[in-house]
């Protein structure tokens, strides 16, 4: 499947962005000044004597980031539109990819990379990284160990399947059947909801990025993912449609994992997020993978 072209994977940004529909330059610098001030007392007492900053600020991820150079950034190149690796050219793509790129420039910092799995993603992300991205679901698990930004977009678990098969898996009922061939990736929520709510059913496992393949030529029935993740599918295979797109399973939003208790580094990038989901820099991102007919 042809796929959009993106920059590389490890590139110092050049400039702070500009809002072309603002016209407001934000440097790092003043959006900093911003979050410190969104997560300070209001007033002079926000200020020790001498015009330090209160303790607790300085030991921020984000004045590391910044004196170190580099974001670190986990993702697990294996959920498009979200995240691909190239295997080829050693290459990350897809929206959170992109949008990661963004915060960096936002930063004036460079960008490391860190492959994991849905297996790992917790482990890799408390041992090396700043930031996970990559289609990541908010949930209460995930929740006792990092904080979350605030949601990209709101999902849901929906099945996909063969277009001649749609009526046949319409229902959750229908799927626990121990003739139908659930699949998923192993590890990450998608297994968790086929383990819950398909106990009868015939669940198997698959490498994330030829998954569906593995739909198309018959080996499995359905596979029940995240109804953005279905929409894309759905635009880019001719054989797979979308079940009940507009009427999941469940309810959930998608964000970015962030350290548990730093609220500076939590505020800055809430900031920044709220600016590229209103600015046009969002909608711009995910255009070529969705088009511009798709609501997510």
């Amino acid at each position: 499947m042809p796929q959009p072209h993106h920059p590389g994977t490890a590139e110092k940004a050049k400039v702070p962005r500009v809002s072309g529909r603002g016209g407001a330059l934000w440097t790092t610098a003043g959006l900093l000044t911003l979050v410190l001030g969104a997560c300070s007392p209001a007033g002079s007492d926000a200020q020790q004597a001498g015009g330090q900053e209160p303790a607790g600020e300085s030991e921020s991820l984000l004045d590391e980031v910044l004196d170190r150079g580099s974001l670190t950034v986990c993702t697990t190149g294996d959920y498009p539109p979200f995240t691909e690796l190239d295997e080829d050219t050693g290459e990350f793509t897809g929206i959170d990819v992109d949008m990661a790129r963004d915060l960096a420039e936002n930063l004036a910092v460079e960008i490391d990379w860190v492959q994991t799995s849905w297996d790992d993603l917790m482990e890799d992300y408390l041992a090396d990284c700043d930031i996970a991205v990559g289609g990541i679901s908010i949930n209460t698990a995930r929740s006792e160990q990092v904080f979350f930004s605030e949601p990209l977009m709101e999902d849901g678990k929906t099945p996909i399947t063969r277009c001649e098969d749609v009526d046949d898996y319409r229902t959750i009922e229908q799927i626990n059947d121990p003739d139908v061939t659930s699949i998923m990736p192993s590890g990450g929520t998608n297994e968790v909801f086929a383990q819950e709510h398909y106990p009868e059913g015939n669940l198997i496992t698959h490498d994330n990025l030829t998954i569906f393949d593995q739909i198309v030529e018959g080996e499995a029935d359905v596979m029940t993912t995240d109804r953005s993740e279905v929409l894309w599918i759905d635009h880019e295979y001719d054989e797979l449609c979308a079940v009940n797109p507009d009427e999941p399973f469940d309810y959930f939003e998608k964000a970015y994992m962030l350290p548990r208790g730093d609220m500076v580094m939590k505020h800055y990038v809430d900031q920044w997020l709220t600016m590229t989901l209103n600015d046009g820099t969002y909608e711009e991102i995910t255009e070529p993978w969705f088009g511009d007919d798709v609501d997510l």
